[in-house]
């Protein structure tokens, strides 16, 4: 064999060489590259779990007055939150998992009493899967009593400075006599609804709250005295 074709056999096992070590390196540097993208994707999975979503953000509020358009979104609200936070029952009916419980912060002065109707019979029917917290704040009147005492016994909390007000329904009308006497009427039995309602949720007695609508004025309660009544369970802290 020529020198040249020795020198020639020898640069080639040498390409052979670096073309083996090249490949190695490359083999090396892919085995790394995967081993920080399993990293990333954990680490973004770590993330997504401590990101906010509507399956952990159970909260809503009811600010304002009681009247149809601000009830149907706390309405829609609570219907998606009992939706998404439903107990797990497995094929036996064995509950796996409670029903994710729903925190509702309320501040208002009142309002309708049709519309009042229709959130706590919501509220009456989601408490039945999920626990709701109602949280009264600032002011709770009229209305809104009935909304703060409807959350899940035990669960009802108040704020310290928060004022607490009770009255008979008001109402207001005119036209034929008939209809006047048909209103008044209508009107009556809206205040024993009213009441009854009351009476199943707190510890007031429907004497007491005959004598308050008596007094023909509004009727104060501290948080403290809402406690004492039944209208709430504990002091916000």
């Amino acid at each position: 064999m020529s020198s040249e074709e020795t020198e020639t056999k020898e640069q080639e096992e040498v390409v052979e060489e670096q073309q083996s070590d090249d490949s190695e390196e490359q083999e090396e540097r892919q085995q790394i590259s995967m081993e920080e993208l399993a990293e990333m994707l954990m680490s973004a999975a770590k993330e997504e779990e401590n990101e906010p979503s509507l399956e952990n953000m159970r909260s809503l509020g009811l600010y304002g007055d009681v009247e149809e358009e601000r009830v149907s979104e706390v309405i829609a609200g609570l219907l998606t939150l009992h939706h998404l936070g439903m107990p797990k029952v497995s094929e036996e009916g064995e509950v796996l998992e409670e029903g994710k419980p729903i925190d509702m912060y309320i501040s208002t002065y009142g309002g309708s009493a049709d519309d009042m109707a229709a959130l706590v019979d919501i509220m009456n029917m989601v408490k039945k899967d999920c626990a709701i917290r109602t949280i009264g704040l600032g002011k709770v009147m009229s209305a809104g009593v009935l909304i703060l005492a409807s959350g899940t016994k035990g669960e009802r909390t108040i704020g310290k400075n928060c004022r607490v007000m009770i009255h008979s329904v008001i109402a207001g009308n005119a036209g034929a006599l008939h209809n006047l006497e048909n209103e008044l009427a209508e009107v009556k039995k809206m205040q024993e609804v009213y009441l009854d309602s009351l009476v199943e949720v707190t510890n007031l007695t429907k004497k007491q709250l005959k004598s308050f609508m008596r007094r023909k004025t509004n009727v104060y309660l501290t948080a403290e005295e809402a406690i004492k009544y039944g209208i709430a369970d504990k002091i916000l802290e």
